[in-house]
């Protein structure tokens, strides 16, 4: 049992730091069902919770010096919007545990200016890391973490994940995975 969660822990590692273009760029394997849950008009108690835990990132230089690095380049979901610049903390997305205070991913919206703007925060763990000690999916605050199977668009095995749009209200959803208004436009980079 060891051997499997290293080996799926270490493949998930090895998957983060691949380049982005390797892997499928399927839009409708990362869309989603939405739910009631994830129609919240008032920003609630995990909104607040990500904008006082991630208020020093505005400064992406925050982020980097914390241990976050940009991966994935700007993902981009032509009608469905963009979810913007993945910042990650691999250890954090490796230790197997959610805490609201210390999100795994960053993300920022590339400007016409060349700065970046904090738009929110992405929770992910493995599933075999989480389903391996817990009898339910994941939840923070109230919030289900949505399930993607592998093989998926980053080519991880499956994982959980839950995007909170804290900083720039999304007319979607707050906890939907992708944005209508963020938009990759002003991104020239690769990763």
């Amino acid at each position: 049992m060891k051997v499997r969660r290293f080996a799926c822990s270490v493949a998930g590692a090895l998957a983060l730091t691949a380049p982005w273009h390797s892997f499928p760029q399927s839009q409708a394997a990362h869309a989603q069902t939405l739910t009631p849950l994830h129609h919240e008009t008032q920003p609630g108690a995990l909104v607040r919770v990500v904008r006082d835990s991630t208020e020093r990132f505005r400064d992406v230089r925050m982020a980097e010096a914390e241990g976050y690095a940009l991966k994935f380049g700007c993902v981009s979901g032509g009608e469905y919007g963009a979810m913007g610049l993945h910042y990650v903390n691999f250890p954090l997305v490796l230790d197997g545990v959610l805490d609201p205070t210390r999100p795994e991913i960053v993300i920022y919206e590339p400007l016409p200016n060349g700065r970046l703007q904090l738009v929110g925060a992405d929770y992910l763990v493995l599933a075999s890391d989480w389903d391996s000690k817990n009898p339910s999916p994941p939840e923070l605050m109230g919030q289900l973490l949505h399930l993607f199977e592998s093989p998926n668009r980053f080519g991880l095995p499956n994982f959980y994940t839950l995007h909170v749009w804290a900083w720039k209200e999304n007319p979607t959803g707050t906890f939907t995975n992708w944005h209508a208004n963020v938009s990759c436009d002003a991104f020239g980079g690769e990763d």
